[in-house]
């Protein structure tokens, strides 16, 4: 055995239990969804004596979980794609047009992003009852815009990996400043468009706060917001509750799956002239 060989094999005897561990709660979570109550409570972590599938049924025929699945859907679906659009707009100007302006826009948003979404909950809300944007999902989509800041940010340390001579040249072909970005720069951030689009539909799809404090009404739930009133005042309804929890992750769990090599491309990408 050679010693490259035997320190891989000394790593993976180490992240085993590391992978285990990790792997706990999301075991204890499917197993306790085919539990009865009484089992759940009484046998948490043991397998069950029979399996019983009869809670995904339930949750499906008490709940309206396919609307919240649409209504989670659509928010994310149309905030991802704005601020993605915005982020790259935003970041064109100040890398390939620099500017006094530009970088004194930069630095706008840049303290924008320092300051913590919490702490802007009170005048955000009296902003959007203003403007009657309250228990609308159309509100909601216009308030998670505003992570285009995030998504700006990753997009200027990409771009300034891509030679500015594209778009001299295609200036001196006579293409618009919208064409450049649209035909040249655009397809170009690929790996940063995934990488945007993978953390933004996993903050977004899994967010508590924002729909808990700015949609009010039942037809405009979310999946997680289906999972937090399966919890009552002095009861919670665990296999409910950990069944809808196993529905709301799968899709966001096969997504993540599907596009995690993007990541680390998107990242080392515009991590190279950091």
């Amino acid at each position: 055995m050679t010693g490259g060989t035997r320190r891989n094999w000394l790593l993976d005897l180490l992240l085993l239990p590391v992978g285990l561990l990790t792997f706990f709660p999301f075991y204890l979570v499917i197993v306790n969804t085919f539990k009865s109550a009484q089992e759940t409570s009484s046998r948490p972590m043991s397998l069950p004596n029979t399996w019983d599938f009869s809670n995904y049924g339930n949750v499906f025929e008490e709940t309206p979980i396919v609307r919240s699945f649409g209504n989670s859907l659509v928010i994310t679906v149309c905030s991802v794609l704005l601020m993605v659009m915005i982020g790259a707009m935003a970041a064109y100007p100040v890398v390939f047009n620099p500017g006094r302006m530009n970088r004194l826009v930069m630095l706008y948003l840049l303290m924008g992003f320092m300051i913590p979404f919490q702490t802007t909950l009170i005048p955000l809300f009296q902003l959007m009852t203003d403007l009657n944007l309250v228990d609308r999902l159309y509100g909601l989509i216009a308030l998670y815009a505003g992570g285009a800041v995030f998504v700006f940010f990753l997009m200027l340390g990409y771009m300034k990996t891509i030679p500015k001579e594209l778009s001299e040249a295609a200036i001196i072909d006579g293409c618009s400043v919208w064409g450049i970005f649209w035909r040249i720069i655009f397809p170009l951030l690929k790996p940063i468009t995934v990488t945007s689009i993978i953390f933004q539909t996993m903050w977004i799809w899994n967010d508590f706060l924002a729909p808990m404090l700015f949609l009010g009404s039942n037809r405009n739930t979310t999946l997680v917001l289906e999972i937090y009133k399966a919890k009552g005042e002095f009861s919670v309804n665990w296999p409910m509750f950990m069944t809808m929890t196993v529905i709301t992750l799968i899709p966001i769990f096969v997504f993540f799956l599907l596009m995690q090599k993007q990541i680390v491309k998107g990242i080392v990408g515009g991590a190279v002239k950091g």
